[in-house]
Formats: structure tokens, sequence, C-alpha cells
């Protein structure tokens, strides 16, 4: 990526009702910009949600994309993380075959652990920061992984 279209994470906060995510999502569409990454879960005892997207662009693109966003009625809040905490998750299912002490041990050094276990497979869980993720997605290749789910990005400013 080049300086002018660096990976971006914008929070929204939203009244939690319907066609909200639909009209968000349009106006990135609609202005051919890129959705890398979209997680929405309803804030806690409130009638709000938190949006967190992760997109490319350059600053000028991101403030625009910013400025739209508060133009829409069920917006309340919008803000680019500078300082932040951002996790992600993945979720891997493996054949039981494998060495279930050297998956153990991968997991654990991603935060995670083997989650469940069948006759046939296991579940294994880990949550790192996103290039991290990466990193034990490509380490975990080597378990023959049968299928792999992996979350949208979460973040927090400090």
């Amino acid at each position: 990526m080049t300086e002018d279209n660096q990976r971006r994470v914008v929070s929204v906060i939203v009244v939690n009702e319907a066609s909200v995510l639909s009209r968000i999502t349009d106006l990135f569409s609609g202005r051919g910009y890129n959705i890398t990454s979209l997680t929405v879960a309803p804030i806690p005892e409130s009638k709000y949600s938190r949006l967190t997207i992760v997109t490319a662009g350059s600053v000028r693109v991101i403030e625009q994309i910013t400025k739209q966003l508060h133009k829409l009625i069920p917006v309340l809040r919008v803000y680019e993380h500078e300082d932040m905490v951002e996790k992600e998750m993945a979720m891997i299912k493996l054949p039981i075959s494998e060495n279930l002490s050297d998956i153990n041990a991968l997991c654990e050094a991603y935060n995670g652990k083997i989650v469940n276990a069948g006759e046939n497979t296991i579940i294994a869980m880990v949550t790192d920061e996103p290039k991290r993720i990466d990193n034990f997605l490509n380490a975990i290749k080597r378990y023959n992984p049968k299928e792999i789910v992996r979350s949208g990005a979460v973040a927090l400013e400090r």
C-alpha cells in the first residue's frame, strides 16, 4: 500500500435500527471505496451499535467518508482510530489426527487454545492483532486445516 492508500480503521456509533448498515455500506460502495472488514455489534445496555470498518485510503478520502457518515441521520459519532487496541479472532477446524500438543502450543502463542474436540476434528481459536492472525494462519497450514473462519476487526481507542 502506498502512503496515500493506507489501511484505516473507522468506528461509527449508530442508533440500532433497520437499514442503518445498508445505508452505511451504500455510502462506501457508491463512492467506490472497498470495505476490507466490517464488524457490527450492539453496545450493551443501550439502543446503539458500534460498527468497526477497515478500509484503505488517503487522509483526504477518510475525511470525506467521515463527513458523509456524519450526514446520515442515525449516526451519532464517527472517528478514525489513531491510538487503539485492535483485535481479530479466527477459528480453525483441523483433523484430530494432527499433533494436538503442537497445535495447542501454537495457538497459545497467539492468545488462543483448542476450544472443541469431536470424533474426527478439533476446533482451535485465536484472538490477536490482525497482522499476527495472518502469521498464525500461515503457520497453521502445516497441520492441514479443513476450514478457517476469521472475524472482522474490533477496535477501541486507548
